[in-house]
């Protein structure tokens, strides 16, 4: 090909990807994001291509950064124990991100685990 069917090619691949949230946003509001109807009922439907992208990109990611809070947290525990904030510190590098790696259900926005 030469350069210019490349970068038309490129540019077309683009943009049809950079208008998929919004065609999904449009398509959520439309249908609802309850299963059963019910507004007191609300359950999240996540699509297909939400679970993939959920399994291949965020999952290894949530894993990694719960991987990396852990040992920034131990590294920085002689700090926090002396400041007093060895839960917050923990909460935040290791139990949030194991939080969305593990217990939200695959494709979903929000963790259905909501103990405090």
């Amino acid at each position: 090909m030469n350069l210019f069917r490349t970068t038309a090619a490129l540019l077309a691949l683009t943009t049809g990807l950079l208008a998929l949230p919004a065609q999904a946003e449009e398509v959520q509001q439309n249908t609802g994001n309850t299963a059963s109807g019910d507004p007191l009922y609300t359950t999240e439907v996540p699509k297909a291509y939400a679970m993939i992208g959920d399994l291949v990109i965020a999952r290894p990611l949530l894993i990694g950064a719960t991987a990396i809070g852990a040992v920034a947290f131990v590294i920085s525990l002689p700090f926090t124990l002396a400041s007093g904030g060895v839960k917050d510190a923990g909460r935040a590098l290791v139990v949030e991100p194991g939080r969305e790696a593990f217990v939200r259900c695959l494709g979903c926005d929000t963790s259905g685990y909501q103990h405090n």
